[in-house]
């Protein structure tokens, strides 16, 4: 088997928003497994805010300054989290072409039988 995709996107941007990328072939570098930690602090931030929001949207006590700073904090985490997942995505195995030719085929579907 073999990556998708060598580079991997990062869980954070460079200086001027743009998008970081790793080059590596060692999934236990400093750098991997400082993305990986990353990763997952953004995952459990998101899951935190997730359930503040559900318990704080049945009160009556949010005002709209309230609500504008909620609404933001969860963009951010929903970016951080898309972000995450477009990663994790593209570093998914994939079976290398000539495996692909050996594996016994099964029924298939057309792509139009999926909408």
């Amino acid at each position: 088997m073999t990556l998708h995709n060598r580079l991997r996107l990062l869980p954070w941007t460079g200086p001027d928003g743009k998008p970081c990328y790793l080059s590596t072939d060692d999934e236990d570098s400093h750098l991997s497994r400082l993305a990986d930690s990353t990763e997952a602090l953004q995952l459990d931030l998101a899951a935190q805010l997730l359930d503040y929001v559900a318990d704080v949207l049945g009160s009556d006590e949010l005002g709209l300054q309230e609500l504008s700073a909620l609404a933001a904090d969860l963009t951010e985490a929903l970016r951080g989290t898309l972000r995450v997942a477009e990663s994790r995505g593209h570093r998914l195995l994939t079976p290398v072409p000539e495996a692909r030719a050996n594996v016994t085929k099964g029924p298939t579907l057309s792509a139009a039988a999926f909408g």
